[in-house]
């Protein structure tokens, strides 16, 4: 089946964007090694990273990235899905969902593009420039989604779906740092118990800008956990993932046969 080109091509398959200087490359060559990921064409991943702030100051300078990003969102939830599955084979279709959706949100992105510097090789126009464009989660989150599209163009599913697993396989082995412990124990226990979880606060105290905050958390009258933090919201979260913790370790005893 006939591949068509998101972006018009030379007749050498590159997007048509003036030759890249000896620096541009260098730039593009250092990112590609921080990334992992060798680029046959290098074209590509510095339209990945053309703002569309920079080529419209720029004209001659060729298509932004904006395909690439929609393009990238697609290649970006079937890759995270592949691994989520790899990773949790036997996990439901809401789990699988949640997973995903945390892996995937823009903060999480601009943190990974952070990670790579990506955002000292964005092309940006004078604008976004002088407002640290380079620095802002969605403009980062954006050139990420764009440089995995690029990987995808470059070298096919097996090469991006490399890159996903290289950015998030690490965040997969500490979930609860990046998911909302309260929603998913608000979601366990309405399953299972038919119950929302309640939040007391049983102490505030320290001063006011070190304020320190106990909290207990109950299922109808049975307390579950204890949280502790800086503020009430920290101390529900840290006690909802110990309620989650210890309400599925009773539920893996019940189904082992308590150890029988």
């Amino acid at each position: 089946m006939e591949v068509i080109p998101l972006v018009k091509a030379n007749d050498s398959g590159s997007p048509r964007q003036p030759p890249l200087t000896p620096d541009r490359q260098v730039e593009l060559q250092a990112l590609s090694r921080r990334l992992g990921c060798r680029f046959q064409d290098l074209g590509l991943l510095d339209l990945a990273l053309s703002h569309s702030s920079f080529t419209y100051e720029s004209p001659e300078a060729g298509p932004s990235n904006e395909q690439l990003e929609f393009l990238g969102d697609a290649v970006l939830a079937l890759t995270v899905s592949h691994l989520l599955m790899q990773t949790f084979p036997t996990a439901s279709e809401g789990e699988l969902s949640r997973r995903r959706a945390a892996l995937v949100n823009a903060r999480q992105l601009a943190e990974i593009a952070r990670r790579f510097d990506l955002g000292s090789c964005l092309l940006l126009g004078r604008g976004e420039k002088r407002q640290a464009g380079h620095e802002k989660p969605s403009l980062l989150a954006d050139a990420l989604e764009a440089v995995l599209a690029a990987a995808y163009l470059d070298g096919g599913f097996a090469k991006a779906q490399r890159l996903v697993n290289r950015w998030f396989t690490p965040l997969l082995a500490r979930p609860l740092a990046w998911q909302d412990a309260k929603t998913m124990l608000q979601e366990y226990t309405q399953a299972r118990h038919k119950l929302p979880p309640s939040y007391h606060l049983l102490d505030e105290s320290g001063p006011s800008h070190a304020r320190h905050f106990l909290v207990e958390l109950r299922l109808g009258d049975k307390p579950l956990a204890q949280g502790e933090g800086p503020s009430k919201k920290k101390a529900e979260q840290v006690a909802a993932a110990r309620a989650l913790k210890r309400l599925k370790g009773e539920e893996g005893k019940e189904e082992g046969g308590g150890g029988g």
